[in-house]
């Protein structure tokens, strides 16, 4: 099994191996590398397929899994009854996915945490109603899981901490990740997109740090939203739900001869 070495992801990218060995790892630059080739079939393609399927399944997205696939390779759709906004949202949610990689290594901010937010809702049903705000924090209460959520005047002060405390910590572990994901998802900036805003930033962070990035899959929903209530007080069900989806990537790593 051949695989692409830190050295040589570094003399790709024209960066220093310190720096590829840091922050740009093998994974990081085979993503990029790929999604400029525009390659079909490597893991750029999978993870754009199952992370945006995933994702959008999780909120309520109806697509099938060979739709998803459908919409990235051909930018056409098959099948009847499906929902435009399940579209839109699918090829939006292709190009957030460009944005973490593209931007994996930069410091997470308000901006680019809203940026996200923006793509993902561009031109549907919600970006055309005037209380939405689109890639702005929400204008009204709302609640997951039937949890109250924070408050909108509050919103904007309680995500600055929650970055200034996260961009603090220099060394992250990969619990940092998950509790940044968990509070993220308490707070509930946005009106709608929350999830896979959040899931987005996760995706991205574990690039940023060095780990093994994950897809939160159908079979583990229950699980996943289970860990995320339950994190404050039993951590390890979130983190083994977590770890469980990272092998599953692993996998796809070992296929396609990327080391980790």
């Amino acid at each position: 099994m051949k695989y692409i070495s830190v050295t040589e992801s570094a003399d790709r990218h024209g960066i220093s191996e310190r720096t590829a060995q840091g922050k740009i790892t093998p994974l990081l630059a085979v993503l990029r590398e790929q999604k400029d080739m525009g390659l079909k079939g490597g893991i750029y393609h999978r993870t754009q397929i199952d992370l945006t399927y995933n994702s959008n399944h999780i909120e309520g997205s109806r697509l099938t899994h060979d739709q998803t696939r459908y919409i990235f390779e051909t930018n056409t759709i098959g099948g009847e009854g499906v929902k435009v906004d399940d579209i839109i949202e699918t090829v939006n949610h292709f190009r957030c996915i460009d944005l973490i990689i593209d931007r994996a290594s930069d410091t997470l901010t308000e901006s680019l945490i809203k940026e996200l937010h923006a793509i993902l809702k561009s031109g549907t049903a919600d970006s055309r109603k005037e209380w939405f705000a689109v890639g702005e924090y929400k204008r009204f209460p709302n609640e997951v899981g039937g949890n109250e959520t924070t408050a909108p005047e509050d919103v904007g002060r309680e995500i600055k901490a929650l970055l200034k405390e996260y961009n603090t910590n220099k060394e992250k572990t990969f619990d940092d990740v998950l509790d940044l994901h968990q509070r993220f998802e308490t707070i509930h900036p946005f009106q709608d997109g929350n999830g896979r805003v959040g899931r987005l930033v996760m995706f991205k962070e574990c690039l940023a740090n060095g780990f093994v990035p994950f897809i939160i899959t159908d079979e583990l929903k229950m699980f996943y939203y289970r860990g995320l209530q339950q994190w404050p007080v039993v951590r390890e069900y979130l983190r083994d739900t977590c770890l469980t989806a990272q092998d599953n990537y692993k996998a796809l790593l070992d296929y396609y001869r990327i080391k980790y």
